[in-house]
């Protein structure tokens, strides 16, 4: 919770994910003494530049160098500092993935990572600026904890959150007005404990980022034709939050996930992983960008084409509850 903070609901609903994050980093930069931010020559597009305007003794622009600044970051880290870095996310996983691997991750140091610009969020900038790869990267490096904030408002609780949170810490948001979902910032967030936004007994949308609005819109709409959909905001990655996803699957056995990001490694991975291994199986299916480098286009026409969008989760919807499944109410195994 953004507690102290002097942002509002009201800012999430006219500013885009970037600019809460650059407002309340800016106010952290008051509580916290030794909080140091960099950027690679993107000050403005990714808003960190808020907090250069404010502390321009302890922001530090190197230039189109991006391993340098993870590099940088890891240097300052060491010496006491609480640096936080911010780029696009296709720089940040795939440019300087070594050095965030290795200067960062592998000593474990205390360097809070806010990547812009994620998924398909930049759509008609084409594959250049596309990174739908960033959550299979980062959450197979050990230390780092990955949060998917699901608009604005989530965005500013989970900065202030990571400023607490020891070691590595990727936070990905986007490029445009997304909506918001959350009508206010006290809602508890934490990370690593997943928000169930709405209950429901037939389905179980295990959602991340965009994906969140996409799957209350398309629960609105189930409930609407009968069905009723559990959706949870399953903001955080890693650590992710498997009591909710084993609930998930032993009160509805139906599960689909939604993600702004290729289906191989990301959210639907790790809710894939937690299933197999709890050892009990369901109906499932992974909604995002398929096994492929997307189109070039709008975010919003890509969500639809890539069927992620509310429209794509009530047909795979209506896919899963076509399904016939094995309805045993205890799922022991027989001696």
């Amino acid at each position: 919770m953004a507690e102290g903070m002097t942002w509002s609901v009201t800012d999430g609903d006219k500013l885009t994910q970037a600019e809460v994050y650059g407002e309340v980093l800016s106010q952290l930069g008051e509580r916290y003494p030794d909080l140091v931010a960099l950027t690679a020559d993107l000050a403005s597009s990714t808003k960190i530049g808020r907090f250069g305007k404010k502390f321009p003794e302890r922001f530090f622009n190197v230039g189109i160098a991006e391993n340098t600044m993870f590099g940088m970051a890891a240097g300052l880290a060491q010496a006491g500092l609480r640096p936080v870095v911010s780029t696009f996310a296709a720089f940040t996983a795939l440019r300087s993935a070594e050095q965030v691997r290795t200067d960062i991750c592998y000593q474990n140091l205390n360097v809070k990572i806010i990547s812009t610009h994620a998924g398909i969020s930049f759509g008609q900038a084409g594959s250049t600026h596309h990174c739908t790869e960033d959550l299979a990267v980062m959450r197979s490096f050990a230390n780092m904890t990955v949060i998917v904030p699901a608009d604005g408002i989530e965005t500013g609780n989970a900065v202030v959150a990571a400023m607490e949170w020891p070691g590595p810490v990727y936070i990905r948001v986007g490029r445009g007005f997304e909506p918001p979902v959350n009508k206010t910032q006290d809602y508890g967030y934490a990370i690593g404990r997943a928000i169930t936004m709405r209950d429901g007994r037939d389905v179980a949308i295990i959602a991340c980022g965009v994906g969140v609005l996409q799957a209350m819109r398309a629960a609105d709409v189930l409930d609407r034709q009968g069905l009723s959909a559990r959706v949870i905001n399953m903001h955080t990655i890693k650590p992710i939050d498997r009591d909710a996803i084993i609930k998930a699957v032993t009160d509805t056995r139906r599960i689909i996930t939604v993600e702004e990001h290729n289906v191989m490694g990301g959210l639907g991975s790790a809710v894939a992983e937690v299933i197999v291994e709890n050892g009990k199986a369901c109906a499932f299916r992974k909604l995002g960008v398929p096994d492929c480098y997307s189109i070039v286009g709008y975010p919003e026409d890509l969500y639809h084409h890539y069927k992620f969008d509310a429209d794509g989760i009530v047909e795979t919807v209506g896919e899963l509850m076509r399904l016939e499944i094995e309805e045993d109410e205890d799922w022991e195994d027989e001696a």
